[in-house]
């Protein structure tokens, strides 16, 4: 099977989807992994610091075990400005690939990247597209996803989960890749963070561990 996971940023492919993509690399399926934005640390760009998170995210994909990973260099916190940009090199990325399953972000986050590509994904994978997606669902970001305003359109309401009762450590590894990012817990961008929220999402569905999902379209069914 050949898997898409769209980011907006450096980590996020790690807070949401991090275990699962482990899980399909032991399945032997094919993943990638496309990541919109370079990153700015307090509304800057340094070329420096930019690409020591893209190796930061070269280790984390190697901690997860897959090898495709892809940077599209857009800006960090202006690709709400124009989607075009966003949806012209996700089409083509899908249109290369030709991806059995994508993930991509909520629609309610906080952040306005995460927004953003949500919207573009929706049009880079919808149905009269020159490769219709079978698959497509969106994930969670801690600390964004939960930090969205508390009004219904908002809300993140999965409908599917994926069992990473042995694959949790390698999310957590992974996300120590990214040493800029990680926090000290209560933060749910911290090790303890990402392991009590799989803890969390394994409860609401049985298992020990999970990551949790809402399904956009399912043609498998």
């Amino acid at each position: 099977m050949k898997v898409l996971v769209i980011s907006a940023h450096m980590d996020d492919e790690v807070l949401g989807v991090g275990g699962t993509i482990a899980k399909h690399v032991a399945a032997g399926d094919q993943v990638t992994a496309c990541i919109v934005c370079k990153r700015a640390y307090n509304h800057q760009f340094d070329p420096r610091v930019v690409e020591e998170e893209k190796s930061a995210a070269r280790r984390a994909a190697e901690i997860l075990g897959y090898q495709d990973l892809r940077f599209l260099d857009l800006r960090d916190e202006l690709l709400d400005e124009r989607l075009l940009d966003i949806i012209v090199p996700l089409e083509a990325c899908v249109l290369s690939l030709k991806p059995d399953l994508v993930y991509t972000h909520h629609r309610g986050d906080s952040n306005q990247d995460h927004r953003a590509v949500f919207q573009a994904s929706m049009v880079a994978c919808r149905v009269i597209a020159s490769h219709k997606v079978p698959r497509l669902l969106s994930y969670e970001v801690p600390s964004s996803t939960d930090q969205a305003p508390p009004f219904p359109e908002y809300a993140f309401q999965p409908n599917h989960y994926v069992n990473i009762d042995g694959f949790l450590a390698k999310k957590i590894e992974a996300l120590q890749a990214y040493s800029r990012e990680l926090r000290a817990f209560p933060h749910p961008r911290s090790a303890k963070g990402l392991e009590v929220t799989a803890w969390k999402r394994g409860m609401e569905i049985g298992f020990s561990a999970a990551e949790a999902f809402a399904v956009i379209r399912d043609q498998w069914a």
